[in-house]
């Protein structure tokens, strides 16, 4: 019982400046459904999208938010075209960021992705960062409702899994690890993580894998290091000294933006080939709040201007300043 506890717990485990020489081409589609027919639009070779991000809170869905610091990679689109109609539809292959989840965006994470299915041994999950790790409290289902308290230190392995090593557990004021050390009791024994998503146990340690545990658009990438920063989990990706010297973002002014270059972008009733799109947020005094499902708020509420050579410049205010507004 207590092991399954454990193990349960560890299981936490666009309208913007832009400027350049290339060249837009756009045509209109039903904004309505993004699975009609395209227009003509080539994609030669299926040429990804460069994508660039500073100091954004990235929405990808199940309440879960991506605070990127920053992230530079490509995006690659199904046909070579990347879809924000379908978040599906395309991929971010990430070459160097600074991510981090903050201990709301992590219980969601658990609550309603990796948890959400019935039979499940976890629910009620609330995660907290603190200075030695995650303090992870909730309940498990094992028979009958137990509550339980744990605190994990939280390492990454050689082939960039997150480990959580239990340091104290409580299950109605029993010491858990005490009890299971007794019993000659094993995490890896007592539950089954099998229908769990994006995690495994070995031993009394659980692994996450960070970037399975994640809903669309799926992510790829190398995570190099993961520390507690904060109220955040922060993992990052490839050389940090990579992802700190950022594409410039056109206007020495801006500070959190997106910025799209290549290839095929589609949103709303526009395509752009040979993309070139800044998204800069409209308040710049905190990080642009971007709810990718839920974007065209943000975009009927914001305002764009096409420059001289083409390319698209957008502003938009945060998600979270629009509160129930409908477009």
């Amino acid at each position: 019982m207590l092991t399954a506890v454990v193990a349960g717990i560890a299981a936490l485990g666009v309208s913007l400046p832009i400027h350049g020489a290339h060249r837009q081409a756009f045509s209109s589609a039903d904004a309505g459904d993004s699975t009609r027919a395209r227009p003509a639009i080539r994609a030669p070779d299926n040429v990804p999208t460069d994508v660039t991000m500073r100091n954004v809170d990235f929405h990808v869905g199940q309440d879960v938010v991506l605070h990127i610091r920053r992230l530079r990679g490509q995006m690659h689109g199904r046909d070579g075209v990347v879809d924000f109609d379908d978040i599906s539809s395309y991929e971010v292959a990430v070459s160097s960021a600074e991510v981090g989840l903050s201990g709301e965006d992590l219980g969601n994470l658990l609550n309603h992705h990796v948890f959400a299915y019935a039979g499940a041994p976890l629910s009620e999950l609330r995660v907290q960062p603190t200075h030695d790790g995650l303090r992870q409290t909730g309940v498990l289902h094992k028979g009958v409702d137990i509550p339980f308290d744990m605190t994990s230190s939280v390492s990454l392995t050689a082939d960039g899994r997150i480990q959580l090593h239990a340091l104290h557990v409580s299950i109605f004021g029993v010491n858990g690890l005490v009890l299971m050390k007794a019993l000659g009791i094993s995490l890896q024994k007592m539950i089954d993580l099998s229908r769990a998503h994006g995690i495994t146990v070995e031993g009394n340690d659980l692994f996450l894998d960070p970037l399975v545990l994640l809903p669309p658009p799926r992510i790829q990438g190398r995570i190099t290091a993961v520390r507690i920063d904060g109220d955040q989990l922060v993992q990052t990706f490839g050389d940090p000294a990579d992802s700190a010297a950022l594409t410039a973002p056109m206007d020495p002014r801006v500070t959190n933006f997106m910025l799209y270059r290549g290839g095929v972008l589609h949103f709303t009733k526009l395509w752009m080939e040979d993309a070139e799109m800044l998204v800069v947020d409209a308040d710049p005094r905190t990080p642009f709040d971007f709810d990718n499902p839920n974007y065209r708020k943000q975009l009927v509420a914001g305002h764009s201007r096409t420059l001289s050579d083409m390319g698209l410049e957008v502003w938009m205010p945060d998600a979270r300043s629009l509160g129930d507004h409908t477009p």
